[in-house]
């Protein structure tokens, strides 16, 4: 590898790691100003359970599109696209005059999150040869906590000076930037999908060996739970800390989420950096797995000092399980280099899916049998997925290749 090669991919992945940044701002920014939302809107805990829901399922229902889209038009095209996209619709929902109106645009905003993810993520990696991708993974990942980190303070300050509506304006426009970097920074790559002229069914031909994917299925069902449980966490506990008393302050509530997701950072590069030097995968994400299940139970059991700590151990543990589930599809049988962003849609498509229908669950039962019962369900299914990683493999088969940008 040339130093020019070496540079032209590290640029890119700071490019890619700024537009993840900017991505996750608008993930979470809403989880900080729940409260001010539901008194604003007159909204109850349920009917802002499907306004977060909203987003989730918009981006679980558009990642299978996205991935085939990737294989059509390139990995680049698509993620640039997905930022424009994404701002267009998180800065109208920041003039919804009601929760109905926000679930909308939230759900618009969710599809364009799932252009950008797996494409991102596909053209992150494959600029880097097999053996240096956990890293990658873990840094590209590290992107998405630090934006989430800043939104959650950042959301919070800025909704109780100028109310939650600017907490998601101001989103939209880091988008808008993120969308202008990406389109004159990020370098072409060689390999830039089937083109125009591709036809669907020929695409989906193609798709089909990672849509059977035995592997691929029990890896997405199994750690949905956790998905689920890591977004519970980080959207809900703000509402959970001020409806119950446990602070009455919005911004030390919102500081907890944000503790989480500062030790996301370091746990990202770290677990993957392990990842890679590490002849069992699947049983990483187990003991990871039954340890967060455990702690995300015990939420409502600990006051509000001792939960400090509990979500520093969830934050590092989040960061470690994504940099090794994203790692894993690199080595599973049976996929291909250029279906690979393929694979890692329906991967979270799936999750997604399972955990839009468990927040939704958790704003329910929270709503009508109280806030410990809703947290103890989020623990309980987050360990009873787990078995089924038991169908994937543990152990590496030939790694995808890598790209090189083009010149």
């Amino acid at each position: 590898m040339t130093d020019g090669t070496a540079h032209r991919r590290n640029e890119a992945l700071v490019s890619l790691f700024i537009g993840r940044t900017v991505y996750a701002f608008n993930w979470y920014n809403i989880g900080a100003v729940l409260p001010l939302v539901r008194t604003g809107l007159a909204a109850d805990t349920a009917e802002l359970g499907i306004v977060l829901a909203a987003f989730l399922i918009g981006a679980a229902i558009f990642q299978v599109p996205a991935g085939l889209a990737a294989m059509r038009w390139g990995n680049r095209a698509v993620a640039i696209g997905a930022l424009w996209a994404m701002a267009a619709f998180t800065l109208a929902s920041a003039a919804s005059p009601n929760w109905e109106l926000l679930a909308a645009t939230r759900f618009g905003a969710g599809a364009g999150a799932a252009f950008f993810f797996a494409p991102g993520l596909g053209l992150a990696t494959s600029y880097f040869p097999p053996g240096t991708r956990g890293p990658v993974i873990g840094i590209y990942n590290s992107g998405f906590a630090l934006g989430s980190a800043v939104s959650l303070i950042a959301g919070a300050y800025i909704g109780l000076l100028f109310g939650w509506q600017w907490a998601l304006a101001i989103g939209g426009f880091l988008l808008v930037g993120g969308a202008v970097l990406a389109a004159t920074t990020l370098p072409r790559v060689a390999d830039e999908g089937t083109g125009a002229r591709s036809r669907l069914a020929d695409l989906w031909r193609s798709a089909l060996p990672t849509v059977r994917s035995r592997e691929l299925w029990a890896l997405a069902l199994g750690t949905s739970g956790l998905w689920a449980g890591f977004y519970i966490a980080a959207q809900y506990f703000v509402e959970y800390a001020v409806q119950v008393g446990r602070t009455s302050s919005l911004v030390l509530a919102a500081g907890v989420t944000f503790v989480m997701i500062v030790f996301e950072i370091p746990g990202g590069p770290i677990g993957g950096w392990f990842a890679e030097r590490s002849r069992g995968l699947r049983r990483l994400i187990l003991v990871w797995g039954v340890a967060t299940a455990g702690a995300i139970a015990a939420i409502p059991l600990l006051s509000f000092p001792l939960v400090w700590p509990l979500f520093v151990f969830l934050g590092f543990a989040n960061g470690v399980f994504f940099a090794v589930l994203y790692l894993i599809p690199t080595y599973l049988p049976g996929l291909s280099a250029t279906g690979f962003s393929f694979a890692l849609a329906l991967l979270n498509s799936i999750q997604i899916f399972v955990g839009s229908a468990l927040a939704l669950a958790f704003g329910f039962v929270a709503q009508r049998a109280g806030f410990t019962d809703a947290w103890w369900l989020a623990g309980a299914v987050a360990a009873v997925l787990l078995p089924l990683l038991i169908l994937v493999p543990d152990t590496r088969t030939r790694p995808l290749p890598g790209i090189v940008p083009a010149e």
